[in-house]
């Protein structure tokens, strides 16, 4: 019975790879159609943000500010010297040292230095 014909008649062994057949008989794996494919580029480089300050927010509202020490492609960061600005019960803030964000929770992510508060352009227009 482990003998009925099984097997590389009828597409080769169970979980193997899938198989593309070209002309000519020539037969190319998975590893050949993905090499062909273009790389995905990362929609922000930060690495001219490495060892500079910089402010994270998250969904749920915390935010906190830190030197950018590493990241990776799916954005989680790797900060030092962080601190976390609270506002309530009462505005303080809190150091939290070394610390790893996870890229998912991120929402907003700017650097500290050259951004400035600015005035609201729309204050005052009200009619």
């Amino acid at each position: 019975m482990a003998d009925r014909g099984r097997g590389a008649a009828r597409g080769g062994a169970r979980g193997a790879a899938p198989v593309k057949r070209l002309q000519g008989g020539a037969h190319t794996g998975l590893a050949a159609a993905s090499a062909d494919k273009p790389r995905r580029e990362a929609i922000l480089d930060l690495s001219k943000y490495v060892d500079e300050r910089i402010r994270v927010k998250f969904t749920g509202g915390r935010e906190v500010t830190g030197t950018l020490k590493g990241y990776d492609q799916l954005l989680n960061l790797v900060l030092d010297d962080v601190t976390e600005e609270m506002q309530l019960p009462k505005p303080h803030t809190r150091s939290l040292g070394l610390v790893v964000l996870r890229g998912p929770t991120i929402t907003v992510l700017n650097p500290v230095d050259g951004s400035d508060e600015i005035a609201n352009p729309f204050q005052g227009q009200e009619q």
